[in-house]
């Protein structure tokens, strides 16, 4: 028998529970993993309270890394031994998974599971967000908020390695120095951010806004953009955000809005692979620092929600079968 954490009901963290299950053999096309590290995010939280529904029972945790235990027919490019990682699996909150081939990314030497369950979603979010839904080119200005946290890091770092100017938004001191540690050129409080960015910016305002926060910083986003400037949603911490008027785009300066999702911009394995191992290349060399803000034990998955959701964590968060 095997652990997992599994979901009958949605609810709070304590809907979370351990559970003895049967171990399942991989069919055509899928590989079985022992997990070594799997990653906690936000859409988990999503997925534990109903906010995004599933089906119960269900076994929580999307993102991980761990070793093949086993093949199925048909997979050719990984075999048993290999470090591997994924961030489109349902199910990884567990002592094994079994995964679509496709789904899997083999991990390079220089990169440890732990790193690599640390950094693959929120860095395949931040690659998208700062190579394609906004590239940011050198000189652009940006505003990423809650940049102390597991994307706001790696997107700082990303945007600061192509060239841009950052202003970031963070919630204590602490956070503020992690956001500088990173390379944020400005770390600014919540209260009042748009006017400290229209004051840095000689009131042009900023290219881009990468708002993960949602409800509590929109309003705010769209008032710190530059002309034609673009506000990536591409989170709600807070809470979703309201349906706006095209009208509000309009008033502040014929802006664009987007609300990216990982699906869209890894819509093919190739795409997945590609963005994966330009990731994983850039934290190989050193270039993008992984933060590992704390680990837990499997057990422990609804204390890490709760930290996750009370905003007393920085950097990744990361739940070790």
């Amino acid at each position: 028998m095997l652990r997992a954490i599994v979901i009958d009901t949605p609810g709070g963290p304590d809907a979370m529970r351990v559970r003895q299950v049967s171990p399942r053999r991989p069919g055509p096309g899928e590989v079985l993993v022992d997990v070594s590290a799997c990653g906690v995010n936000f859409i988990d939280v999503y997925h534990r309270t109903g906010r995004y529904p599933v089906d119960t029972p269900f076994t929580p945790g999307l993102e991980g890394a761990g070793t093949v235990a086993e093949v199925g027919e048909d997979v050719t490019d990984l075999a048993v031994g290999d470090l591997v990682a994924w961030f489109q699996v349902m199910g990884s909150y567990a002592d094994q998974v079994v995964a679509p081939a496709d789904a899997l990314i083999r991990v390079p030497q220089g990169v440890t599971a732990r790193l690599a369950a640390a950094v693959l979603l929120q860095g395949v979010t931040a690659h998208y967000l700062s190579h394609s839904t906004h590239e940011v080119r050198p000189g652009d200005r940006v505003l990423i908020h809650a940049a102390a946290g597991g994307v706001g890091l790696l997107l700082t770092q990303l945007v600061k390695h192509r060239g841009g100017w950052v202003a970031a938004t963070v919630s204590t001191p602490e956070k503020a120095e992690l956001a500088r540690d990173a390379g944020a050129d400005e770390v600014l409080e919540y209260a009042g951010f748009a006017e400290r960015v229209r004051d840095l910016t000689d009131g042009r305002g900023v290219d881009v806004v990468y708002d993960g926060v949602g409800a509590d910083t929109y309003e705010g986003s769209l008032a710190a953009l530059s002309r034609r400037g673009l506000l990536a949603l591409f989170g709600q911490s807070s809470g979703p955000v309201p349906p706006i008027d095209p009208q509000v785009l309009a008033r502040h300066g014929s802006l664009f809005l987007t609300r990216p999702t990982s699906g869209d911009y890894v819509a093919t394995t190739e795409e997945f692979r590609s963005r994966s191992g330009e990731l994983f290349a850039l934290v190989a060399d050193g270039t993008l620092s992984v933060r590992i803000g704390a680990e837990y034990e499997l057990p422990d998955a609804a204390r890490a929600h709760r930290d996750l959701e009370e905003r007393r964590t920085t950097g990744k968060l990361l739940l070790l079968p």
